[in-house]
């Protein structure tokens, strides 16, 4: 999927919402648990009941890696579910993954070979040649991690040299050598609030995905306030606020409520895009 493209989908479903699939076995719905794949028909009641009001999903794979063989098998469905039903989604691997060039070749090869994934979160700490390997996928994106919603991010993220630079501001610099903003996104917390200010004196034009609002207590409208641009720019993912609302048989009825409430206040969000950046 093309930047162009995304936006477009954007600007058709009045929405920059990420869905995100953290789907675990101790907490969803008990009456799911005597059916063959309760993963998988939690997610495929999850996407169906949240599909109109999203532009995106995004499985956690730890998640799913944690269950072994059957949790692989209940993410291949997943995934093959949205791009069978909705392929109009944008579909993010959520694996953070980070190693020298030949280990990451053998992950790029697996996100984007063998699953039909848009896009992977990556660690880029240990440098380019980490980071490469799955920049070669023509229409793929990479989704930097640069300064996250955790408490610890302050511990190495937040870190100045003597010049006054911190380190993730240094991430977002040296990384534009190795991708155009057509292929390279960032991870931003929505817990960092006015430091979107900032960083989008240093990413004008990228897209951000943005993990924290909801649960972690990030502010929606303090992210689109500092972090809209004239694309948009945005993919603000919730997880928990959503998929885990009700814990019934009707869960996917109030996993949509939640869905549809926040694209209401996306919708009037995106007004603010402004014309020129």
């Amino acid at each position: 999927m093309t930047k162009q493209e995304l936006f477009n989908n954007i600007l058709a479903k009045q929405s920059f919402l990420c869905v995100g699939l953290d789907t675990d076995i101790k907490k969803i719905p008990p009456h799911l648990l005597k059916l063959e794949d309760p993963i998988f028909a939690f997610n495929k009641a999850i996407i169906d009941a949240t599909q109109e009001y999203c532009v995106a999903y995004k499985p956690n794979l730890a998640f799913y890696e944690s269950l072994g063989i059957q949790g692989q098998l209940s993410l291949e469905k997943t995934v093959n579910y949205i791009r069978e039903n909705y392929p109009d989604q944008f579909i993010i691997a959520d694996a953070k993954r980070g190693d020298i060039g030949n280990t990451s070749e053998m992950y790029a090869r697996a996100i984007f070979d063998r699953a039909d994934y848009d896009a992977v979160t990556v660690a880029p700490y240990m440098g380019e040649d980490s980071v490469k390997p799955f920049l070669v996928y023509p229409g793929k994106w990479v989704i930097l991690l640069a300064l996250t919603s955790n408490k610890g991010s302050q511990d190495f993220q937040l870190m100045t040299d003597a010049p006054g630079e911190r380190l993730f501001e240094k991430v977002l610099k040296k990384s534009q050598e190795w991708a155009t903003d057509e292929q390279l996104m960032y991870v931003v917390g929505a817990t960092q609030g006015r430091m979107f200010e900032g960083i989008r004196k240093l990413v004008p034009n990228h897209f951000l995905l943005v993990p924290g609002v909801g649960a972690q207590g990030g502010s929606l409208e303090e992210v689109a306030k500092y972090g809209l641009n004239s694309q948009c720019g945005l993919l603000v993912n919730s997880s928990r606020q959503i998929i885990y609302a009700d814990n019934t048989e009707r869960f996917a009825e109030v996993a949509a409520r939640e869905a549809q409430q926040l694209q209401k206040e996306m919708t009037e969000y995106l007004k603010w895009i402004p014309s020129e950046k």
